[in-house]
């Protein structure tokens, strides 16, 4: 068995033990399906494991498919990372029963700190107090990203068709989803730091790693790669396939082993065990109403 046959062995295993697990902790909801608002983002959420797994075996299978098929994979993930980011603050809006367009702010958070940090306080002061605008503006911050990185995506594959895609135009998408997916997921951030102890007994940080871990390592391991290219280290033995394709395939790698690990902590943050019959959290949570 060459390398070959055995990466691409191994990856399908991988890939068959995220949907395992995906298609497993998901029926488990559908089985408790009791908070079909809460739920349905949850399932959005967890569906981005084998989602990520699937477009990246893919793009492993088509080890020499062009810039532009592999722009078109890429762009259905994060296309993708960008619902889910909306969907995971809208998922915390419900835990704390907040509605932007109702204009629903419970009195007891109303006028809490905000707390901002640099560079966001070119911006914005220092601290604010929490209210329906200040809500509103962390909830624009999100929702900027599930817009931009779309539209992004079609332009970046249409001017690739017409092959008028310069490098410092490559770059310049580059910039400016780097700037909209930080500033999408540093709203999460100051969201979860701001309501923290309310958000408790639903495991948000353990929540949030999931979604950011996602993100975090399948970008920042794009980054590491291009620099090991660009260093040398990473180079082709291979007559039939160069050193941007092996790139290619080392990062598709990579996700679809490290989407088994988010796919089994998937299964402690978003279990289906609160909206069981009979559960501790769902009898406290009836009480409370």
């Amino acid at each position: 068995m060459d390398r070959g046959q055995f990466t691409l062995i191994g990856s399908t295993i991988c890939v068959m033990l995220t949907l395992h697990l995906s298609i497993q902790l998901v029926s488990q909801h559908y089985l408790s399906w009791k908070k079909p608002k809460e739920q349905k983002a949850i399932i959005i959420i967890i569906l981005m494991a084998p989602l990520y797994a699937i477009d990246s075996y893919v793009g492993l299978l088509d080890i020499r498919g062009s810039t532009t098929f592999f722009t078109l994979l890429d762009s259905v993930k994060e296309c993708y990372e960008a619902l889910v980011m909306a969907k995971f603050l809208g998922l915390m809006y419900t835990y704390l029963n907040i509605s932007i367009s109702k204009n629903i702010v419970p009195d007891e958070i109303k006028g809490r700190e905000i707390h901002h940090s640099f560079p966001m306080t070119l911006f914005q002061p220092h601290t604010v107090r929490l209210d329906h605008k200040n809500l509103k503006l962390l909830k624009d911050w999100t929702w900027q990203f599930v817009v931009i990185r779309p539209v992004c995506s079609v332009l970046m594959i249409s001017f690739q068709l017409l092959e008028i895609y310069p490098s410092w135009l490559s770059w310049t998408f580059t910039i400016i989803l780097n700037v909209s997916v930080s500033l999408a997921l540093y709203s999460l951030v100051v969201f979860y730091h701001v309501f923290a102890k309310e958000l408790a007994p639903h495991k948000p940080l353990a929540k949030f790693l999931c979604v950011k871990g996602i993100v975090f390592f399948c970008f920042w391991q794009g980054i590491v790669l291009d620099i090991l290219v660009a260093m040398g280290i990473v180079k082709s033995n291979h007559f039939w396939l160069d050193v941007e394709h092996l790139e290619e395939a080392l990062q598709n790698m990579l996700v679809i082993v490290e989407m088994v690990f988010f796919s089994l902590f998937m299964q402690y943050a978003y279990t289906a065990e609160p909206y069981r019959a009979g559960s501790v959290w769902g009898t406290s949570d009836k009480k409370k109403e």
